[in-house]
């Protein structure tokens, strides 16, 4: 697995993984039941990532849906 997106805004990770799975592309989101252990204050934010082989095309997804400020 590698991270895409480091972010504690639940929308804008709901957003790129559904441009993501919209391309064909699974992503996970992680680190969410930590952040849901800590309160969900924000302190840790969650991670979207994709396996390996991925990688660069779901870079170029995000990058032509205009986010590439989100890598």
């Amino acid at each position: 697995m590698r991270e895409l997106v480091r972010t504690n805004d639940l929308v804008k990770l709901s957003w790129l993984q559904a441009l993501l799975a919209d391309a064909g592309i699974e992503a996970v989101v992680l680190d969410a039941y930590t952040s849901v252990m800590e309160g969900s204050i924000g302190a840790i934010p969650r991670r979207l990532a994709v396996i390996e082989a991925d990688f660069a095309r779901a870079r170029r997804v995000l990058e032509a849906a205009g986010e590439e400020t989100s890598l």
